[in-house]
């Protein structure tokens, strides 16, 4: 019996919705033509050569205009300054290779969809990483699969129009950050590697990849890939500064909320005043996403507040991507050990964990074999509760990389950090013509934004941004990990996600809302917030 290869259907036609033009006449054109509008004022006041004898109203209007003027070609000259940012340097060899052998593993195992993996190599631990790399049939369903989720990473053609040529080009970012360079000029340690992946990754996808090159398909390579950044006016960024200051201030007043800056973190901090360490409940520390900062979750923040008197909370700040312009490392996210060993160093600072010091050094595995027995070392019954949202998944991950032995629980609201490797988040975040309303506004309110560019298309990393299942502390436990996805969400792919965790047994601390869209977890009054809510209160001592 023939098995339908999904890798050579097309995606489904899409037409743009109404919401898209509401959103693009009503929002994203406004604020998008305050630019040139200012440019516009600001020489017609120049050239009528009238602007000083001009009513107090119409002087107002003159100085803002200045203002956006001188602002916008600052903005020009940081986006320029990004675009042309070499990314940095790959990782560790070693890290990549483990990271490129775990991709092609994946789902490789035939694990059940619905309860604990058949095979493991440890106890309680999924048995993907012991599998071989053997040569699949074309048609077997595991290869099928693995080539329809390769190609997201060409834009969702057909797979049969993809070349080694292509794939090339792929597999080199990849492995290196950087645009695979003429064939003469390719070092030869990286040609060796490069042809040893290429072996391997054939025999995953069940058949060889075609010579030659098509000038309709490109591979993306979301690093070196021009960075596609949309102007912001003055008013907007001050007016995002402004209310985000005001809420740290309000925070403050409501809340005792404290701002402190400690081992390179700022943050915000409220510390209940009987509260103990040893007997009390875990603190809570909160990393959010994309987007705003205070101004986008303020509400989940008094949330926490409010329900959890009883224990510390914890808000690292981020101005790299809460769109604060004026903050002096908007432009300068720290990298993965660095935030890792910050967050850590800060909580130890906060005595909130009670570690050795050496715990706090990065660690480097040496095989794969070393990174997966070290993953499984108890973790004690203290340490904090981490909720992530989104993008914050990935500062998640990196504590859980580097220092799990400080994160006593887990939960992960709409994570991106799964499944990374599969291109969606990317493909669905940069790439991906807009079509509807949301679409549009996460693409220019945030994707297009010169901050988040900068991180995402710039200093992404996905080996050091991809969580596997075995690198998560109590993944099965429901008292102690819980995951939230939603079927619509417009970035993750919530389906595959879900696959993934519940393949690898992850069952009763899976919650999944069918109609929910990116976000809508954590939604004032909605059952995702209430979910987490709940989990959270589940901790008593």
């Amino acid at each position: 019996m023939s098995v339908l290869d999904i890798s050579e259907h097309p995606p489904p036609q899409r037409s743009r919705t109404w919401s898209f033009y509401l959103v693009l006449l009503f929002a994203v054109l406004p604020l998008w033509l305050s630019v040139p509008v200012a440019w516009y004022f600001t020489f017609y006041f120049i050239y009528t050569a009238q602007w000083s004898t001009y009513s107090a109203p119409w002087s107002t209007l003159f100085l803002f205009s200045c203002c956006e003027v001188i602002f916008s070609v600052y903005h020009c000259y940081l986006a320029h300054r990004v675009s042309a940012t070499i990314p940095p340097t790959s990782g560790d060899p070693e890290d990549i290779q483990i990271a490129y052998m775990r991709l092609l593993k994946a789902g490789l195992a035939n694990l059940p969809s619905d309860r604990g993996d058949i095979e493991t190599i440890v106890v309680d631990r999924p048995g993907s990483p012991a599998e071989t790399i053997v040569q699949l049939d074309r048609h077997d369903p595991r290869a099928i699969e693995f080539r329809h989720s390769l190609r997201t990473w060409f834009c969702k053609v057909p797979f049969s129009s993809i070349t080694r040529h292509h794939i090339e080009k792929w597999l080199y970012w990849a492995m290196y950050n950087t645009a695979l360079p003429p064939v003469d000029q390719v070092p030869e340690t990286h040609k060796k590697a490069m042809d040893e992946a290429l072996i391997l990754l054939q025999k995953r996808i069940g058949c060889k990849i075609p010579e030659g090159s098509n000038d309709h398909v490109r591979p993306i390579l979301l690093t070196v890939d021009k960075t596609n950044i949309f102007w912001r006016p003055f008013a907007f960024y001050s007016f995002i500064h402004v209310i985000n200051w005001c809420l740290s201030k309000l925070f403050k007043t409501l809340y005792d909320v404290q701002y402190g800056y400690s081992n390179g973190v700022e943050y915000l901090v409220r510390i209940p005043a009987h509260w103990d360490r040893d007997i009390s409940p875990r603190p809570i520390v909160f990393l959010h996403g994309l987007g705003l900062g205070l101004f986008q979750y303020h509400q989940v923040i008094a949330s926490l507040i409010n329900n959890f008197p009883d224990r510390p909370i914890l808000i690292p700040l981020q101005p790299q991507i809460s769109q604060d312009v004026f903050h002096p490392r908007f432009l300068k996210p720290p990298s993965r050990h660095e935030m890792a060993d910050q967050l850590a160093g800060l909580l130890k600072a906060l005595a909130w964990v009670n570690v050795d010091e050496k715990t706090f050094s990065s660690k480097v595995y040496d095989s794969e074999e070393q990174e997966v027995e070290e993953s499984l070392v108890e973790i004690p019954e203290r340490g904090v509760t981490m909720l992530s949202h989104s993008n914050g998944s990935y500062t998640h991950a990196w504590m859980l990389k580097g220092h799990p032995e400080l994160i006593g629980r887990s939960c992960f609201v709409d994570p991106v950090t799964f499944c990374s490797w599969e291109g969606d988040v990317c493909y669905n975040f940069f790439y991906r013509p807009c079509m509807t309303g949301m679409e549009l506004l996460v693409r220019y309110f945030v994707g297009s934004e010169l901050g988040v560019a900068n991180l995402l298309q710039r200093h992404f990393c996905w080996t050091s941004n991809s969580l596997w299942f075995e690198e998560i502390p109590n993944a099965r436990d429901p008292h102690r990990s819980l995951f939230l996805l939603g079927g619509k969400d417009d970035i993750v792919h919530a389906e595959r996600v879900k696959l993934y965790l519940a393949s690898h047994g992850v069952r009763k601390n899976l919650w999944y809302d069918p109609e929910g869209r990116h976000g809508q977890a954590l939604i004032p009054g909605g059952p995702g917030l209430r979910e987490v809510l709940r989990w959270l209160s589940e901790d008593e001592f």
